[in-house]
């Protein structure tokens, strides 16, 4: 039995094959950053900052997007401004995730009324419409993160553990489309409530 002989790759057909193995890895890398990788932080969705408020300063409890701090920097306002019992919670929470493998941070947790008024004001512009951008962003008066209950998680594999054990720590998710954010909503080891649908309720 014969066999046709095997065609060798020149040096441009190498160069080739090695280009297309490299656009195809950073393709992937670019996918993972974007599209749920491990590596993303989770946080409310990005907004336009249409208003030029002042508000967005690290005093008000802002986190720039792509940017993220430990639970345990209780020197950062967004940090140390949190319900001493959700701090707590957290922290023991991202203790028992950082040793099953998985880095914990925090997108978002005290903010400012101003700043919450901000951030709701730029989602009007970028979603159209107050009634839209409430499902992504309460009011100041109805935010759980102005009395400093409420935190972002992230990255995407930290969510999605904290979705598991968070009751464990009292912490539920509360909205169905912010995997992100977190309350103390019941006692440690008790059953979380039923998630609404968004922060429009």
């Amino acid at each position: 039995m014969t066999h046709p002989a095997r065609r060798r790759l020149g040096p441009r057909g190498i160069l080739t094959a090695v280009l297309l193995v490299l656009a195809l890895g950073l393709g992937l890398a670019a996918c993972a950053a974007t599209d749920g990788g491990t590596r993303m932080p989770a946080g409310i969705p990005t907004v336009a900052t249409a208003s030029g408020s002042d508000a967005y300063t690290e005093e008000n409890g802002y986190i720039a997007v792509g940017d993220s701090v430990s639970p345990f920097d209780e020197h950062v306002p967004t940090i140390a401004k949190l319900d001493p019992e959700l701090r707590a919670a957290v922290q023991a929470a991202a203790t028992a995730a950082i040793a099953d493998g998985f880095e914990f941070v925090v997108t978002s947790g005290w903010r400012s009324a101003a700043y919450q008024q901000a951030l709701l004001d730029d989602a009007t512009v970028t979603y159209g419409s107050l009634e839209e951008a409430r499902k992504w962003v309460n009011t100041p008066e109805l935010s759980a993160h102005v009395t400093g209950g409420a935190v972002d998680i992230g990255f995407t594999d930290a969510n999605s553990w904290l979705s598991q054990h968070g009751a464990d720590y009292g912490l539920c998710q509360i909205y169905g489309n912010e995997m992100w954010h977190f309350e103390l909503a019941v006692e440690p080891g008790g059953t979380c409530p039923v998630q609404k649908d968004d922060a429009a309720g």
